[in-house]
């Protein structure tokens, strides 16, 4: 397994690999592992109920007990529009064939919009968690508009069974307050009825994009996204790999201090990765790294992607693009080398 992820990795293989982080020891980190719900999730306020669901989605396909997830997100039919999402490979017009990847991928859990999942619910939400996504951005509104509004109710992911509910957050944009407000409710609600909470913790504000760089993955501002998604009591925050850093000093916005660039997150992917893991209050809350568009290399960019959050302390992958615009059995086989990652014992935490 080592040989194929050192292969997969290419010229990076020996920088990834071998790195020891400075910025955070990884023993100041709550960690994942199995007794990750008993040692970090048990000690909160969180009702035995919504622990159970969390618990469920911990147990579930290839990496069920390891305290890693590998979920499949397919909500894109809405937040990229169907056709665009679709057209590459349209058996996934039909909600049916996304659970089947999920379940044929061995993931921990599905998540998607309510309609997908509501579509074949009775056959499929006792086979693999059900993760309902209960806000979005549609792209149909002309001019187009870049706010997420509330497609679903908590109660509605409850009654068709799902284990948890998913949103998103555009932090730094106009709207961001009002989503903090509705989202915050809706967790509450949820952990009242049993249900897990994840957050998409995504930073828009045209401001964010540069001639120089996209500060929109950048570790500073990312990880005060991340720290804000803790803090409404998100279980999981899915969050985009960070690719720079220095989104508050170039800006010139905001609050920082230059400990964190100098000490905190040097500039190595895994200590980028570690600041956002450590602003999930210390790993208290799981870090997932979302996979990304597809493209050339995809196998390649998700065992990079899996390598660089299990090395920084994280708990997972979330990758939807990269598995359904294929074939689904090559779809299955990049999860699986996903999962890989996350049971190979020689990929430590550095």
């Amino acid at each position: 397994m080592i040989k194929k992820i050192h292969s997969l990795l290419g010229n990076e293989a020996e920088s990834l690999l071998t790195y020891t982080c400075k910025g955070f020891p990884k023993e100041t980190l709550h960690l994942p592992g199995p007794d990750f719900i008993e040692r970090v999730m048990v000690p909160t306020d969180r009702p035995v109920k919504a622990l159970r669901s969390l618990a469920a989605l911990f147990n579930h396909g290839r990496l069920a007990g390891t305290g890693y997830l590998s979920i499949l997100p397919v909500d894109q039919g809405i937040e990229h529009s169907a056709g665009a999402s679709f057209a590459p490979n349209p058996i996934y017009f039909d909600p049916e064939n996304i659970i089947k990847l999920a379940i044929e991928g061995g993931c921990n859990a599905v998540a998607s919009t309510l309609g997908v999942l509501a579509a074949v619910a009775r056959r499929y939400a006792y086979r693999i968690p059900f993760i309902v996504k209960i806000n979005h951005n549609e792209l149909l509104t002309y001019p187009a508009i870049h706010d997420q509004t509330l497609f679903a109710q908590v109660e509605q992911a409850f009654n068709m069974g799902a284990t948890a509910i998913g949103a998103t957050i555009y932090y730094g944009s106009a709207e961001s307050r009002r989503q903090i407000l509705e989202i915050s409710d809706a967790f509450e609600q949820a952990h009242e009825l049993g249900l897990a909470t994840i957050l998409w913790c995504y930073l828009r504000n045209p401001a964010f994009k540069t001639k120089e760089k996209d500060y929109h993955v950048a570790a500073d501002l990312t990880g005060q996204a991340n720290y804000l998604g803790a803090t409404i009591k998100a279980d999981i925050i899915k969050q985009k790999l960070p690719e720079n850093n220095g989104g508050y000093t170039a800006l010139k916005f905001g609050k920082t201090h230059a400990r964190v660039y100098s000490d905190l997150a040097p500039d190595h992917p895994i200590e980028l990765t570690r600041y956002q893991v450590a602003n999930c209050f210390m790993g208290r809350v799981g870090l997932i790294n979302s996979g990304g568009a597809s493209g050339e290399n995809d196998l390649a960019q998700a065992a990079r992607t899996a390598v660089i959050n299990k090395r920084a302390g994280g708990t997972g992958l979330i990758s939807g693009r990269k598995a359904f615009q294929r074939p689904m059995a090559e779809g299955a086989e990049l999860l699986h080398t996903i999962q890989d990652v996350y049971l190979c014992p020689e990929v430590t935490v550095a």
